[in-house]
């Protein structure tokens, strides 16, 4: 089948890749020309593990192609996937603007019945919308299809060839055999292909994501109150977990959820119940839980060392909101280095990926290391903000001849306790008790 993708951004770029793989023909579309030459060159603009093989080989087989010319990339498409940013406004609703305007622009260019597919995240009433514009600009039959991504930033490879489920919107029945064609080839073991209206698949995405996001900011304020009666959080959520009406995932406490997706997800479903005039109570206040949990970790450091903090040095391992990705959106480390700067002190830091995308960002206000252990050297304590791998076992000799003090604020929870007692490390983590 011959498929177009508009936008080249994770979501984009890992569906044309994907759609590839399985014998498509696909031509990914973007806007910006250094961009397109970058993939057409065969560099990757993103990391996630697992895409590169499959970019390369298909590149090779001449299956994925990238064009910045729209009406050569929706030409002979069967099935175009709109994948383009929908940023929160200032008020918190979706910014529909990119999603639209590429509506009209194919309207203008279409030909033949084509099936418009909204990949993006995009509010309920969407599709609607999408519709409303295509016809104002075409006379030409079409179907707009609401068929939402659930790809996990680190493994989203793995989750678009062997999803769960696959929810498609759709009304019309010739898009409906069109999408459960394209789709067969990765649910041959016999995961659904859920098929409903337009309006139910956008806020499936909302509320799926609203859902994780809420047993985060749950399990967050667990943590708070276990620190404050001597429990540990480790073993509450290996407790709850264990019941299979809760389940063991996403019950990890920390310093906060951040990334392209869960932020901008539960502020944009809070913004549309706002709009119905429904207070979504639950999910303001995941968000205000989010916001306060974010800076817990400095709350911490500030208070070890007595209010003062100025002129100190804090080492930092992990920049990305979470491993496997070099995704800095909404990261927790990004609030973490202003309350740090804001009060005085200096950082260095280390992640294994997304340095290149924080120096975009904030440039030389902070210094970075070639791996984790230069950035400890004369540091007056270690920060921990993405439980990287590489994190986990370090070499606890070279940390303790590089640090200042054997000090670590851990807000991921990545060693044992009794581990870091017989280190004779301080040892501050989230939810659990302070060792020293």
């Amino acid at each position: 089948m011959k498929i177009a993708v508009v936008g080249t951004g994770y979501v984009g770029l890992v569906t044309g890749t994907c759609l590839s793989e399985t014998g498509n023909q696909v031509i990914c579309v973007d806007i910006n020309e250094q961009k397109v030459k970058m993939m057409q060159e065969g560099k990757l603009p993103i990391y996630e593990p697992g895409l590169e093989l499959l970019f390369h080989r298909n590149i090779k087989q001449e299956r994925l192609h990238f064009t910045s010319n729209l009406g050569d990339a929706i030409k002979d498409a069967k099935i175009i996937f709109l994948a383009l940013p929908t940023p929160p406004g200032g008020d918190g609703s979706a910014d529909l603007s990119y999603v639209l305007g590429a509506a009209k622009d194919i309207a203008k260019l279409v030909t033949e019945y084509k099936v418009i597919v909204t990949k993006s995240t995009v509010p309920v009433g969407t599709a609607d919308k999408v519709t409303a514009v295509m016809k104002a600009n075409t006379d030409v039959e079409f179907a707009v299809v609401s068929n939402p991504e659930f790809l996990r930033e680190g493994v989203a490879v793995d989750d678009f060839m062997k999803p769960d489920r696959v929810v498609v919107g759709t009304m019309d029945e010739r898009a409906r055999k069109l999408m459960a064609e394209l789709y067969g080839p990765y649910v041959r073991q016999g995961n659904p292909v859920i098929f409903m209206d337009e309006r139910s698949s956008e806020l499936t995405k909302y509320a799926a994501n609203s859902f994780l996001a809420t047993k985060i900011s749950f399990m967050n304020e667990i943590a708070n109150l276990c620190e404050l009666v001597g429990a540990d959080v480790d073993m509450v959520r290996r407790g709850i977990g264990a019941d299979e009406r809760i389940g063991k995932r996403f019950l990890f406490s920390g310093i906060g959820y951040g990334g392209s997706c869960f932020p901008k997800d539960v502020q944009a479903l809070a913004k549309s119940a706002e709009e119905n005039k429904y207070d979504f109570k639950i999910l303001n206040a995941v968000m205000d839980v989010n916001e306060i949990q974010k800076k817990v970790l400095v709350e911490k450091v500030k208070k070890y060392f007595k209010g003062d903090i100025k002129g100190k040095k804090f080492a930092l391992w992990g920049l990305a909101f979470k491993p496997e990705t070099d995704d800095i959106r909404e990261a927790p480390a990004l609030y973490i280095i202003d309350e740090l700067l804001q009060a005085g002190a200096t950082i260095a830091a280390f992640d294994p990926e997304a340095m290149p995308n924080i120096k975009n960002l904030i440039g030389d206000e902070i210094s970075y290391g070639k791996d984790q252990y230069e950035v400890l050297k004369d540091a007056d304590a270690l920060l921990i903000l993405t439980e990287w791998s590489v994190f986990r076992t370090p070499d606890f000799d070279r940390v303790d001849e590089l640090l200042k003090t054997k000090t670590i604020f851990d807000g991921r929870n990545l060693y044992d306790l009794q581990k870091m007692v017989d280190c004779g490390y301080y040892y501050n983590s989230i939810g659990r008790k302070i060792v020293s």
